[in-house]
C-alpha cells in the first residue's frame, strides 16, 4: 500500500492519552491517524451499526455492506482490528452468512495486504490468525472453506458428536460440556488455553450478548453508519441480543472517537456487568 492510497485517513476527534500503543508501520498510521494497541490479555468486539442501533438483517443478503453502506474505511479497520488478533471469533450464523469468508485481514481491505503482514510480523504473531467458530448445537456447514484452512469449533458434548468425521482433516472440534449454551467465559477461557491473549470477536450480536453477560468483553469497536433503516416486525437484530443486563447493564468509557466523512468509529472501554 502507497502513500497515495485513494483512502484518505480518518479524523481523530478524541483519543484518551493512556491507551497502549504499538507502533505502527507509517501508512497505516497515517490512515487511522495514529498507533493502535491493546492491554494484553483483552477480548475486543467489533461491529458496524445503524443509527437506530441495527447489526444485522438476517433475511437480506450482505446486510452488513448495506449496514456500513460499503465504507472503505470501515473495511480499512476491520482489517486493522484483525491484524492485531491472535483469534477473531465468529458463531455460527455469521459463519452462514459468509459462505467464503476467511477472516483474514487482508481479504477485507486487499491494498493494506502487505503492510497489515508487516505488522503482524513486528508484534511477532503467527503469520495469520486463527478463526474460532462457537456453535452450541455443532450447526455449521462442514464445506466451508474457512474449516479446510484450520479453523476449529467450539461447541458442546452433542455439537462435537454430531460434527464427528464430517470436518476437513485441518479442523478441529472443541468440546466445552453438556450445555448447548456456552458460556461466555468458558468460550475466552477455551481461547486462553490455546495461548491467545488477543482475541477479536466478529460474532454476531446473540454471541456479543452471551460474552458481555459473563463479564468478558475488555472494549468494543462500534462503527457508526449514517443509515436508518426502521423496523418492521422482529427482522432486524440490535448490537446486543438475547441478555439482559440490567440491573446495572454494562457501561462503555469514551476511548477514542474518529470520524470518516458521516461514519463514526468509536471506540470504548468495557466495564464487567453486575
Amino acid at each position: 500500500m502507497s502513500s497515495d492510497s485513494p483512502l484518505p485517513p480518518l479524523d481523530v476527534l478524541y483519543e484518551d492519552s493512556g491507551l497502549t500503543a504499538e507502533k505502527v508501520p507509517p501508512e497505516l498510521r497515517r490512515l487511522y491517524g495514529g498507533n493502535l494497541g491493546f492491554e494484553e490479555p483483552c477480548v475486543y468486539a467489533n461491529f458496524v451499526s445503524t443509527l437506530e442501533g441495527a447489526v444485522a438483517i438476517p433475511s437480506l443478503p450482505k446486510s452488513n455492506s448495506l449496514i456500513n453502506m460499503e465504507s472503505e474505511a470501515d473495511l480499512f479497520v476491520v482489517g486493522l482490528l484483525r491484524t492485531f488478533a491472535d483469534v477473531v471469533l465468529i458463531g455460527s450464523g455469521v459463519l452462514r452468512a459468509s459462505p467464503r469468508g476467511t477472516w483474514l485481514p487482508e481479504k477485507v481491505y486487499p491494498s493494506a495486504a502487505d503492510t497489515f503482514a508487516e505488522l503482524r510480523r513486528s508484534l511477532g504473531k503467527r503469520e495469520t490468525p486463527e478463526v474460532a467458530i462457537l456453535s452450541g448445537h455443532g450447526s455449521i456447514d462442514p464445506a466451508h472453506p474457512v474449516l479446510e484452512s484450520g479453523a476449529f469449533v467450539l461447541t458442546s458434548t452433542t455439537g462435537a458428536e454430531k460434527l464427528a468425521g464430517r470436518l476437513p482433516a485441518a479442523a478441529e472440534v472443541v468440546p466445552l460440556g453438556e450445555d448447548t449454551t456456552i458460556d461466555g467465559k468458558l468460550v475466552v477461557d477455551a481461547l486462553r488455553d490455546r495461548g491467545h491473549r488477543l482475541i477479536l470477536s466478529e460474532a454476531g450480536p446473540h454471541t456479543l450478548g452471551t460474552l458481555l453477560e459473563a463479564g468478558v468483553v475488555d472494549e468494543l469497536f462500534l462503527t457508526l453508519s449514517p443509515l436508518l433503516v426502521g423496523r418492521n416486525g422482529a427482522d432486524r437484530f440490535q448490537l446486543v441480543e438475547a441478555a439482559d443486563l440490567l440491573p446495572h447493564g454494562v457501561r462503555g468509557r469514551l476511548a477514542s472517537l474518529r470520524r470518516h466523512g458521516d461514519h463514526l468509529f468509536l471506540r470504548y472501554g468495557l466495564n464487567a456487568s453486575g
